[in-house]
C-alpha cells in the first residue's frame, strides 16, 4: 500500500515535475472519499500560484476522424519545438459497468514515451460534453508541473461540448472530407465555437475532396455572426501520416493567443472560466448532498417506482423529493 503523502510532499513533487506524484495528485482529485477531497483542495490551493501559464487546447471531432492519431503527431511536433505537452485524454465510461477502456496510452505509443509529454487517460464517469468531472483540476496540476501546452481530447461531438469550450483557450474541431455532406455531419453550435477547423486524413488521393470540404466550411463560417474577440475562425487541411499541417495549426493557435492577449479577451476568458468552474462545483455539490440526504435516500426508491408505474407525475415526484430535502435539512 502506498504511503499517504502530505500537502508539502504533493506540492514539492508537482512543482519539481515528479510524474509519479503528479499522477497520484490527479488520482487524489478523482477520489470520492471525504478525506481525499479535503486534501485535494488543499493541494490545489498550494499550487494555484504556479498555474495559468499554459496554452489550453480542446480538441474534438466527429467519430472516426482520428483524434488520438492527430494528437500524437501534433504532440510530437510540439515536443520538438521543444515544449512540454500534457494530454488529458477523456475516455467514455460505460453507462452499464461504469468502466472505461482507457486506451489512449496504447493508441499514442510514440508520444507516451516522449520525455517531454505526459498522457493521462481519464474516464468521463458520466461527465457532460465528453469531459471528466475532474478535468479542470488535472489541468491545473499539469500546469503547476511545468507543462506549457495542455491538450484535452474529448469523446466526440455532442450537445454538451460547450463544457470543453468553457475550460480552454483554443477550440480545435477535426473534420473528415468525403464522408458525405460535410455540413450535415455536425451541429451549428459546435462550428460556432470552433477557433479552427482542421480537415484530417488529407493524403492518399484525398487531397481534392479535402480542398472542396475546406471551401465548404469557409463559406459556412462566413454565415456566422462575428466573434466578439475579433477572431475569425480558419480552416486548414492536415494529415497525421505525412505530418502535413501541424506547423500551420500551431501557428494559428499562437496567432489566436497573441490577438486575445493584445485585446484583453484572453484574461477575460480565463476569469469567466474560473467563475464557470465555481458554479459547476456548486451544482455538483448540491446534487451530491441531495442524493446523500437520509430522507431522500429513504423514500427515493418508492417514489421512483410510482413514476415508473405511471402512478405519479415525474414533476410532482421531483418536487416531493426536493421538499423532503429542504424540510429535513440539518
Amino acid at each position: 500500500m502506498l504511503k499517504r503523502l502530505s500537502i508539502k510532499e504533493y506540492t514539492e513533487g508537482i512543482l519539481t515535475g515528479n510524474r509519479m506524484i503528479l499522477s497520484r495528485a490527479i488520482t487524489l482529485t478523482e477520489s470520492n472519499l471525504p478525506a481525499d477531497k479535503i486534501l485535494a483542495q488543499e493541494v490545489l490551493e498550494a499550487v494555484l500560484p504556479h498555474t495559468g501559464n499554459s496554452i489550453r487546447i480542446g480538441i474534438t471531432g466527429v467519430p472516426g476522424v482520428g483524434k488520438s492519431t492527430f494528437i500524437e503527431v501534433f504532440g510530437q511536433y510540439l515536443t520538438k519545438l521543444p515544449k512540454k505537452v500534457a494530454v488529458l485524454a477523456i475516455d467514455p465510461s460505460s453507462p452499464i459497468s461504469k468502466g472505461s477502456i482507457l486506451g489512449d496510452k496504447t493508441r499514442m505509443e510514440k508520444l507516451v514515451n516522449d520525455p517531454l509529454a505526459y498522457i493521462r487517460p481519464t474516464p468521463t464517469s458520466g461527465g457532460l460534453g465528453g469531459v471528466a468531472n475532474k478535468t479542470r483540476e488535472a489541468m491545473l496540476l499539469c500546469e503547476a508541473a511545468g507543462f506549457e501546452v495542455i491538450i484535452i481530447e474529448t469523446v466526440g461531438v455532442g450537445q454538451s461540448e460547450t463544457v470543453v469550450h468553457g475550460m480552454v483557450d483554443f477550440f480545435l474541431l477535426l473534420m473528415l472530407a468525403g464522408a458525405g455532406d460535410e455540413l450535415q455531419g455536425i451541429k451549428k453550435g459546435i462550428m460556432e465555437m470552433a477557433d479552427l477547423i482542421a480537415i484530417t486524413k488529407t493524403d492518399s488521393g484525398n487531397e481534392t475532396q479535402a480542398d472542396l470540404a475546406k471551401v465548404a466550411y469557409q463559406n459556412a463560417l462566413h454565415l456566422f455572426p462575428p466573434n466578439q474577440t475579433g477572431w475569425y475562425p480558419e480552416v486548414l487541411t492536415c494529415s497525421a501520416i505525412t505530418e502535413k499541417g501541424m506547423k500551420e495549426i500551431w501557428e494559428v493557435i499562437e496567432k489566436h493567443r497573441a490577438l486575445l492577449i493584445g485585446n484583453g479577451y484572453f484574461q477575460e476568458k480565463r476569469s469567466q472560466q474560473n467563475l464557470e468552474w465555481m458554479y459547476y462545483f456548486i451544482k455538483k455539490s448540491l446534487e451530491e448532498k441531495f442524493y446523500e440526504h437520509p430522507s431522500v435516500d429513504l423514500y427515493r426508491k418508492d417514489i421512483q417506482q410510482e413514476v415508473c408505474e405511471g402512478k405519479k407525475l415525474p414533476i410532482n415526484a421531483a418536487m416531493e423529493l426536493l421538499n423532503l430535502f429542504y424540510q429535513n435539512r440539518k
